[in-house]
């Protein structure tokens, strides 16, 4: 169960740089007996916890002490600030929804539910919260949303919209089953309620059962779904947006901020029904406008370097394609060089990385040795392995398309 520490207000300087959640309490409110929603003046969430009390100052003058929880991630912040402020009702928190409607998510009570985010909270519906950040909330449920896709639509289509196109949504009306509709809201109401480790095993639990049964296609669908859900929980940004174009300038030693990135990802088996992606971020946020799809042509045994230089060759003929500040390429320091040599043909201000998925070495133009992800900025830490996650969704989605169209009678 997750316990406040205590500081003298006084003492802040001693506040973590983590996020978390942080409370004001008074004296009196520090005794038992107390009702609870006189024991806390106000709760909040902070992506560095010390920073944000810091700017509290009218809340300091009337505290006595800070309490604060630090957390794994954002995501499990913004739940936890939830579920103290509808827990404890501190005084601050409600006057601030006289001000302003607080957020909730609600699961509709129908065959196929939905989920969506309200003020109400007067049908019969599943309701949880309440959540002081709407945009936050949005953000989680954007995030989820790739994991468990779920139903928006207030009243169920004849056929599927575009949001089962884009695999978010479980299309109920094209299966007219209600069974992974049902479980994939029951999940994203698991973790909203702070139980993502349940979630967890139960995932884990079912890539066994496929494992064993030899259905390898599910199993490995399911492993993806924990390896994202495990990152998302841990490192995903929510609270601020990503300032990492400056930072990303002084890493890469570029003569101008990085707001363009193109990330690369090969999905294949054995060669068969190869596929390549290029995802496109700009200011730190997808743009799927700009992600393209390429069918590899290449007829030979599987090799990701030659893969990896048709892909970029076929791009970087779209002189009409906007120009990247920065590439990031999915292997090691082969793939980097072929990068570097097809992109230096075309335009040398481009910049270029590659991520090996053996301990995330991120290997960068113009240095001899690769930099482990863990040591950079957490904004860039983050963002590299977002794009690299995408590009590899978008990949392997491809794949699967076209090894299902290969299947299909002619």
């Amino acid at each position: 169960m997750n316990k406040f520490k205590f500081l003298d207000k006084n003492d802040i300087s001693k506040l973590p740089k983590t996020s978390g959640v942080y409370a004001f309490f008074t004296r009196r409110s520090l005794g038992e007996g107390r009702k609870k929603g006189k024991q806390i003046l106000y709760v909040g969430k902070a992506t560095n916890i010390k920073e944000r009390v810091k700017n509290h100052k009218k809340l300091l003058s009337q505290a006595e002490k800070i309490g604060y929880i630090k957390t794994d991630s954002e995501i499990e912040a913004l739940i936890l600030e939830a579920s103290l402020i509808k827990k404890y009702r501190p005084k601050y928190n409600v006057a601030w929804k006289d001000d302003k409607n607080y957020f909730f998510v609600a699961v509709t009570k129908e065959k196929f539910p939905g989920i969506l985010i309200t003020h109400q909270t007067k049908q019969k519906n599943k309701y949880l919260g309440p959540f002081v950040d709407g945009s936050s909330l949005k953000q989680v449920l954007i995030i989820l949303r790739k994991v468990f896709p779920f139903r928006t639509c207030t009243t169920l289509p004849k056929k599927p919209c575009l949001w089962h196109q884009l695999n978010l949504c479980p299309a109920p009306c094209l299966t007219k089953t209600k069974n992974l509709c049902q479980k994939n809201a029951n999940n994203i109401l698991k973790i909203l309620q702070g139980r993502k480790n349940q979630v967890l095993n139960n995932l884990k639990k079912e890539m066994k059962i496929a494992s064993k049964e030899q259905n390898y296609e599910k199993a490995a669908k399911t492993r993806d779904k924990i390896v994202y859900l495990e990152r998302i929980m841990r490192n995903a940004r929510i609270f601020e947006p990503n300032k990492a174009d400056s930072t990303l300038q002084s890493i890469l030693k570029a003569e101008k901020p990085i707001s363009r990135i193109e990330a690369y990802d090969i999905s294949n088996i054995q060669g068969q029904e190869a596929t390549g992606s290029m995802v496109t971020f700009i200011q730190g946020k997808p743009n799927k406008s700009f992600y393209r799809k390429f069918k590899i042509k290449l007829q030979a045994k599987p090799n990701d370097v030659a893969m990896i230089k048709e892909v970029l060759s076929r791009r970087l003929k779209h002189k009409e394609w906007p120009c990247p500040d920065l590439i990031l390429i999915d292997g090691g320091i082969a793939q980097l060089n072929t990068a570097i040599k097809m992109k230096n043909e075309i335009n040398k201000n481009i910049k270029a990385v590659s991520l090996a998925k053996k301990q995330n070495k991120l290997f960068i133009e113009g240095r001899k040795k690769p930099i482990l992800l863990k040591t950079l900025p957490k904004e860039i830490f983050n963002l590299v392995l977002h794009l690299r996650d995408e590009a590899h969704r978008f990949a392997i989605t491809y794949h699967r398309k076209l090894r299902t169209k290969a299947l299909l009678p002619r």
